[in-house]
């Protein structure tokens, strides 16, 4: 067996992470359909993954992903699953340009608690210009927002701390329930919070949940290198995969952590064939679906440009890096470059996987390049996009699965019940705030 394990994770978006996967036969066509979100959890703790993990935005139009459009709020949705689920860890987006510490701290470890320690907070700083609209204000620029949120993991992370361990002693002989001395206050007063704490929950199961951030830009690195315990990148090449990886696992040292200290998970779309030109059918039958509207839509977000105005058969035109979006943006702007893409092929891209890398093959040929990105440097396991659901997903469990656990990969059987466990993170000793007399 080997030493190393592969990481897995699922990015569950109901309809499918193909923009027209509910289209495809069989597939879901709603994620405000409480029931296939629960068959997609139980699929991913059958295949003993270690999380499912639910995105989210701030605003939605017709021309959207579908599942971009309707959804549920995902910490409750993720509420509702840890009822019936009993392994698998529960990750989902929660903003830190539009919430409030004390209420995601709060929400998270409430999360934690009812899941018996299977939580994770994907902090995002919201990308979406459109927003701002729906909470009054306008959107800030990209530094401004990565400076909010260095403020607002730090204060999330202090309430956390606020309790320690074996705080609530609830001795019905002396009547005491708390031990004040184990609960701080946060006294927190910066640029742009104050807290003042404690939480109004006890310490979480995992001492902390675990912390997944996907930032690409400078900044983003830089905050995920600090805090995050998982990152999610975006990928398209394994080179550039490998590149990206060294680079990141460099900065670690610099804020005191170890590169083990965070797992890298690209994202992969695999599309599955008993055959290679199976596979290649149904990746076809798929695009074949796609709306033009819609790709076209979700390319001008990704690129910060309307894309509308420029012949789909042409060119990639030489586009500025935007304000949001900066991985997303970086990584298919050097793919439309290196292979020398015209504005269709890349708009086929992101209709695809929204810009994540597409895997099409048989289960071989996929556990195979899994294999080489994970022993090369490129990865320390993948979050799985399915094109669509279930079909697509339980392709992968049931044929890509088994072959990485005969060869030793990836795991058998499931070795704790908290998502730190099954990352192979220690549980974070609690460090009270230091207050000032």
């Amino acid at each position: 067996m080997a030493s190393r394990q592969m990481h897995l994770g699922v990015f569950v978006l109901g309809t499918g992470n193909h923009i027209a996967g509910w289209r495809y036969p069989g597939a879901a066509d709603s994620f405000q359909d409480l029931g296939v979100i629960q068959q997609i959890a139980r699929t991913a703790e059958r295949g003993r993954f270690d999380l499912i993990f639910l995105g989210d935005g701030l605003s939605a139009g017709p021309d959207d992903h579908p599942s971009f459009t309707a959804r549920f709020e995902p910490i409750t949705m993720l509420a509702a699953l840890a009822a019936t689920t009993t392994h698998i860890g529960l990750g989902a987006t929660a903003s830190t340009t539009y919430g409030e510490p004390f209420s995601v701290a709060r929400a998270f470890a409430s999360l934690d608690h009812l899941s018996s320690g299977r939580a994770a907070w994907n902090a995002v700083t919201s990308s979406n210009g459109r927003a701002g609209a729906n909470f009054g204000r306008a959107h800030p620029p990209h530094a401004e927002r990565y400076a909010v949120a260095e403020e607002f993991v730090d204060v999330v992370r202090g309430l956390w701390d606020c309790w320690e361990d074996g705080a609530i002693l609830a001795d019905r002989t002396t009547g005491r329930y708390i031990d004040a001395g184990k609960v701080h206050k946060l006294r927190h007063k910066g640029r742009y919070f104050e807290v003042e704490g404690p939480l109004n929950i006890g310490r979480c199961p995992q001492g902390q949940p675990v912390v997944l951030q996907a930032g690409a830009s400078a900044p983003g690195q830089a905050l995920a290198a600090r805090t995050a315990d998982v990152v999610f990148a975006v990928v398209q090449d394994l080179e550039e995969a490998r590149a990206s990886y060294a680079g990141f696992k460099a900065l670690l040292p610099r804020y005191g952590r170890a590169a083990e200290d965070v797992a890298i998970l690209p994202g992969v779309m695999p599309v599955l064939g008993a055959t290679q030109e199976e596979a290649l059918q149904k990746l076809a039958v798929l695009q074949s679906f796609v709306d033009e509207s819609n790709a076209l839509s979700m390319l001008s977000g990704r690129l910060g440009t309307d894309m509308s105005a420029y012949p789909l058969d042409g060119p990639v035109p030489d586009l500025p890096l935007p304000d949001s979006s900066h991985g997303f943006a970086r990584t298919m702007l050097a793919k439309a470059r290196r292979d020398g893409m015209k504005l269709r092929d890349l708009y086929n891209l992101t209709a695809a996987a929204r810009g994540h890398w597409v895997l099409c093959g048989t289960p071989e040929t996929v556990a195979d390049t899994l294999e080489e990105w994970f022993a090369t440097g490129a990865a320390d396991g993948f979050n799985i996009l399915p094109p669509y659901f279930p079909g697509g997903f339980d392709d992968f469990v049931d044929q890509v699965v088994p072959l990485l656990q005969a060869r030793g990969l990836f795991r058998h059987d499931y070795a704790g019940r908290t998502l730190r466990q099954h990352l192979g993170l220690a549980r974070p000793a609690c460090r009270p705030p230091v207050l000032a007399d």
